[in-house]
């Protein structure tokens, strides 16, 4: 299958923005940057929306959704938006009890701990997946000609919130699953493929013009262990969309050891996350991958000139890349000043080496 005639990245909307033609190794008109995390706490006009309604339900409701993925774009001109929802929504939308809890996160009623627990679990189905498919519909059509990215938890991430019940400092139960239970590891870890896979499929279907698997824990493992446990679920969450044609990008926190496994899984780009220098990702990568990265979100607080000063280094070592997407090395921290942001997008924008 192939996507619809009117989607962005067929209709001539998006297919030369400067984001998709970065990510397919092009020289974009301008360098493209966007920010994880972008849409969120930073923005007091979130906040304002976000008023008195929950994390998941603000998620789910179409109308609220879209408003809060442009809300960035709108005041930072950034060369993407970033589908604002969160990785536990398949799970949710699958039936599985689960929340966030303010200043805990995802917590589940009730954790995956036996093979029982994970033959237990609903499977998340296409209907379901409306309220998303429906919130990226709206947000395409205001968005005109800057590219929306669709994003889903990885597998390992979304399956070590399920084995531990809620945020967990070194994932020391999933990773004791998989060496200790190795059967169950690998049903609940396709259960995670195949949900995460649904829901980038239904924002693609709508018109998401790219898709980011976010590895956020994948950084507890040896590289044996992701290359065995973990990576074989990653490429089986991007199997549901590979066929429709859009870019494919990897991200993972302190994954530096991991690059190589992580772009295996076939991906477009890798993101990169702040510990590691660009110029040295793109040699362990062997001067072959589009990378995404990565500023220091610590320096956001800086003075200027030290900043000013940290991204025209990011800069400088993304360009030993085939292409280069500015990004940070890991989310927008929520007491960023948004003028900062604004700032930084104007700079990378100036920016022509």
């Amino acid at each position: 299958m192939t996507l619809s005639q009117d989607h962005p990245l067929k209709d001539g909307r998006t297919a030369q923005s400067p984001l998709i033609t970065a990510y397919r190794g092009g020289r974009p008109s301008r360098k493209p940057v966007w920010f994880m995390r972008q849409a969120g706490r930073s923005l007091p006009e979130y906040r304002k929306a976000r008023e008195g309604v929950g994390m998941l339900e603000s998620c789910l409701r179409p109308d609220l959704a879209a408003e809060i993925t442009l809300q960035p774009v709108r005041r930072h001109d950034v060369d993407a938006a970033i589908f604002f929802s969160d990785i536990v929504i398949p799970l949710k939308l699958a039936g599985v009890d689960v929340d966030i809890v303010p200043g805990v996160g995802p917590v589940l009623a009730s954790p995956i701990r036996s093979e029982a627990d994970v033959a237990a679990l609903p499977r998340l189905t296409d209907a379901a997946l409306e309220p998303i498919r429906e919130a990226v519909g709206l947000t395409i059509a205001e968005l005109g000609t800057t590219p929306l990215i669709g994003f889903a938890g990885a597998p390992f991430t979304v399956a070590a919130y399920m084995v531990e019940g809620r945020p967990s400092r070194d994932h020391l139960g999933p990773r004791t699953m998989m060496h200790g239970d190795p059967g169950t590891w690998a049903a609940l870890m396709a259960w995670t493929a195949d949900a995460s896979g649904r829901f980038l499929r239904a924002q693609i279907e709508a018109g998401a013009s790219a898709g980011q698997l976010f590895d956020s824990w994948a950084g507890s493992l040896g590289v044996e262990d992701y290359r065995r446990h973990a990576a074989p679920y990653s490429s089986q969450a991007l199997d549901h969309v590979r066929d429709l044609g859009a870019p494919l990008v990897h991200f993972g926190t302190g994954t530096s050891e991991l690059l190589g496994a992580m772009y295996e899984v076939g991906v477009d780009a890798v993101g990169v996350d702040y510990r590691l220098p660009l110029h040295e990702a793109n040699r362990r990568l062997g001067g072959r991958v589009v990378l995404q990265g990565n500023i220091d979100p610590a320096f956001l607080a800086a003075p200027w000139n030290v900043l000013e000063a940290h991204v025209r280094d990011v800069v400088r070592a993304g360009a030993s890349a085939p292409g280069h997407v500015v990004n940070l090395g890991h989310g927008v921290p929520p007491e960023t000043d948004p003028e900062v942001l604004t700032r930084v997008v104007e700079l990378v924008h100036s920016i022509t080496y």
